[in-house]
């Protein structure tokens, strides 16, 4: 079976269709995956790794609300993760990850391995069809394990979300 990179390169490709990362635990990692592939260049756009709240405040337009009242490790930071990254670059697809690497930091509520990744999708203006989705993962392992499954997992959602999205007319 192809590598998840591989995957999601050949989609977006085919697609004719570009992404963005906006990463926080993974730092950088998944952008270091997709240009792995050879000829990521047709499509990969920035990685831009938010490590800190000012950095998603500044980089991309996270609320400080989502911040405050949820923490840099929620559904809803995530989510504008992605969606600010994908708007900043002006790309098909945003993709995000923010979560809890361990092996301190973690919670009762918030584990370590706690992980929320998100895409967010740029439909053609005026369709209405523009979304973005979170998917909530605790991963085991020490923290590069953590890191890693974390990166693949945010491919493959990005990946599970561009088979389920029809290509726009026109294209």
């Amino acid at each position: 079976m192809d590598r998840i990179e591989r995957r999601a390169g050949t989609l977006l490709r085919e697609r004719e269709e570009t992404v963005a990362v906006a990463e926080s635990l993974t730092g950088g990692h998944i952008s270091d995956l997709l240009t792995d592939v050879p000829g990521s260049s047709d499509y990969f756009d920035r990685g831009i790794v938010t490590y800190a709240y000012d950095a998603k405040r500044g980089e991309l337009a996270v609320p400080r609300e989502a911040l405050d009242e949820h923490g840099a490790v929620s559904e809803p930071v995530a989510r504008a993760m992605a969606r600010g990254v994908r708007d900043v670059a002006d790309v098909s697809w945003g993709v995000a990850a923010t979560g809890i690497a361990g092996p301190s930091g973690g919670t009762e509520e918030k584990p370590v391995g706690l992980v929320y990744l998100g895409v967010a999708y740029a439909a053609p203006w005026g369709t209405g069809e523009s979304f973005a989705r979170v998917k909530r993962e605790v991963f085991d392992g020490e923290r590069a394990e953590i890191k890693d499954a974390s990166a693949r997992g945010a491919l493959s959602l990005l990946v599970e979300t561009i088979e389920s999205t029809p290509v726009p007319d026109g294209t």
